[in-house]
């Protein structure tokens, strides 16, 4: 299963919040790290910009990583929010997996047997 690290841009740190839990409840992502502190600098509309924004690190699964962009620019309050996905060319096995299963889509009822 490969792993990939979703990189996204909040406004601000209840935004940031707000995307991470939602990631992580939907099983859409294992584990959401939130980095604030961020400085950003951008041309936007033809002008250079500045914002001060905070970052969202979220590990999913190259399966989910479609439901995961997806979902992110649903909820995200920007125009057009920066996603950007990393495949991880390796790491420690065991946290792999624990990311390949926390992001499995709960089991129908048919499936727990």
């Amino acid at each position: 299963m490969s792993v990939v690290l979703v990189h996204c841009a909040c406004p601000d740190a209840a935004t940031a919040d707000r995307l991470a839990r939602a990631l992580v409840a939907e099983r859409l992502a294992a584990c959401v790290s939130v980095l604030p502190g961020m400085r950003s600098t951008y041309r936007w509309e033809g002008a250079v910009e500045q914002a001060h924004e905070v970052l969202l690190l979220a590990k999913t699964t190259a399966d989910r990583l479609r439901a995961c962009t997806d979902r992110l620019h649903a909820l995200h309050p920007y125009e057009l929010p920066e996603v950007i996905a990393v495949e991880a060319a390796g790491g420690l096995a065991p946290y792999l997996a624990w990311v390949a299963d926390e992001t499995r889509p709960d089991p129908t009822p048919t499936e727990q047997g």
